[in-house]
């Protein structure tokens, strides 16, 4: 058995690498660059119930140290994902993880509840959006609020329920919490911190819709951070993304406590960033005498 395999939530992963939402469309793009097999597991673009435009351009500003982005949730929509895209993915030698999003409770569990019924093995639970029944406040950001979508959510989802959690917060691990106690079978962090740019010439902001998330090398210290909170405050898997470019990236995550790892950013600046971190965990473990990658996970030496 290969040195990298990884098993969480029941879902066997060839490898702890996998592509996240956003970043990674639905894979298609990719193909010409490697077949996706290779990937432990692409975490899909973020689907919400309805087709989506997304956000007035621009929607995306590259900045010291990363990417701010206001893409808006640009997708086909639940219908049009599953007619559209679903079958030639489920074709592919990797895992799928399903990352909805939505605006109300209702919405969260109708798409749960579907997607349940198909080859997705894994949903990852999108709480940055705002739930416009309680005014606007994003779902993630209380951990009341967490706990009771998680709780809800997972009465009608029969896949594993991976939440994200956004960085947004006064404690992550408190949010981390909520999430295992609603019923999550593993949480993935982060996701975007919210940041601006400004155009010093024009005196305008950079982005059509003034503010955006942060994303890149500049968060990897912050997501490092929160994975190791996490990891000492829940027993559930944890997922760590945040400006992973290589292997040595992605084994710095794992020392923290992370399970897998996400590649966001750096697919946008090399089509071949997940294979290359493939490939240096590869090395690593052959180079430090490793059987198992899992046997670093949380082997941070304070």
């Amino acid at each position: 058995m290969s040195a990298l395999f990884t098993e969480f939530n029941g879902v066997a992963f060839k490898n702890p690498v996998i592509c996240a939402s956003g970043t990674f469309n639905f894979g298609e793009e990719f193909k010409r660059f490697f077949p996706l097999s290779r990937l432990g597991g692409i975490s899909l673009k973020g689907l919400t119930l309805e087709k989506r435009e997304g956000n007035d351009s621009p929607r995306i500003a590259e900045v010291y140290g990363g990417i701010i982005n206001s893409v808006g949730l640009q997708n086909p929509g639940l219908e049009g994902f599953l007619k559209d895209y679903l079958p030639s993915l489920a074709q592919e030698d990797t895992v799928l993880i399903a990352n909805i999003a939505g605006n109300t409770v209702e919405e969260y569990c109708e798409m749960a509840q579907r997607l349940s019924q198909t080859d997705i093995s894994i949903i990852e639970l999108n709480i940055s959006c705002p739930n416009v029944k309680k005014g606007g406040l994003a779902f993630g950001v209380e951990p009341k609020g967490i706990e009771s979508i998680v709780f809800a959510v997972k009465k009608h989802c029969k896949k594993p329920l991976m939440v994200k959690l956004t960085p947004n917060v006064a404690a992550i691990s408190d949010n981390a919490l909520a999430a295992e106690a609603g019923g999550a079978d593993s949480i993935s962090l982060i996701n975007t911190i919210r940041a601006m740019a400004i155009d010093a010439k024009t005196r305008r902001p950079v982005l059509a819709c003034i503010t955006g998330g942060l994303s890149g090398r500049a968060v990897k210290p912050i997501a490092l951070r929160m994975v190791y909170e996490c990891y000492k405050a829940v027993k559930i898997p944890i997922i760590g993304l945040g400006g992973i470019f290589n292997a040595e990236d992605a084994v710095e995550f794992m020392l923290a406590g992370a399970t897998a790892v996400q590649i966001g950013t750096a697919n946008m600046i090399n089509p071949m960033a997940a294979v290359e971190v493939i490939d240096g965990l590869e090395r690593f473990c052959y180079d430090n005498n490793i059987k198992n990658i899992k046997e670093i996970v949380g082997g941070l030496i304070i």
